[in-house]
């Protein structure tokens, strides 16, 4: 299955089986999203991700970031990171979304992709660190990208497009069942931000 420019209807549910994933358009127009995207550009504590492979240690290209209301450490790759304090633009951006979204996130890992070259691999969201079938919420500045779902078992695929100042979200089952990845394009030059507003449960 794919779906391209679909219609924005947050009630959709973009997945046909075992899991929710709701699509709700550009919920930022065009000068706000532009101003948040330069301000994170700018401002955010961006660094070269790392991430432990078959036992090497491997740098990427990308940029990540990690914040939140606490100094929450979040395990990923098997490394791990420590949440830096809420900017005022992730603030602002937390309790937007929450009102949009109806749900609470405590944390945010910001990825900066500098062109289409950089993506990620199919991957689910389903470290211990994370509240069990919680929401996720991701946010895309910049570039517009396909990103792409694939069912653990069956193998059906959804794939969409993310838009400048869009928003989707995901929860209930996907991270049981679902992976999904940006796949890394040629045709795109520009950079783009995406931000997952997550949910943490510390032990």
């Amino acid at each position: 299955m794919q779906l391209f420019d679909i219609k924005t209807d947050a009630t959709l549910n973009l997945l046909p089986k075992d899991g929710t994933v709701h699509y709700y358009g550009k919920i930022l127009n065009l000068n706000r999203a532009n101003d948040y995207f330069q301000a994170l550009i700018t401002t955010i504590n961006w660094k070269h991700d790392e991430a432990i492979i078959y036992g090497k240690k491997i740098i990427t290209k990308r940029k990540v970031a990690w914040y939140g209301e606490k100094a929450f450490k979040y395990t990923y790759s098997k490394t791990t990171k420590s949440a830096l304090p809420w900017s005022k633009e992730l603030l602002e951006l937390k309790k937007f979304i929450e009102k949009e979204t109806g749900e609470t996130y405590n944390s945010c890992l910001l990825n900066l992709y500098h062109n289409g070259n950089e993506g990620m691999g199919w991957h689910s969201d389903g470290e211990k660190d994370l509240k069990k079938n919680g929401a996720i919420a991701s946010l895309s500045l910049g570039a517009t990208r396909k990103f792409a779902f694939k069912h653990k078992l069956h193998k059906d695929k959804v794939e969409l497009l993310l838009e400048h100042g869009s928003l989707l979200v995901m929860k209930g089952e996907t991270q049981s069942h679902w992976l999904h990845r940006l796949p890394p394009t040629t045709k795109i030059s520009t950079p783009r931000v995406n931000l997952t507003f997550r949910t943490i449960v510390e032990k």
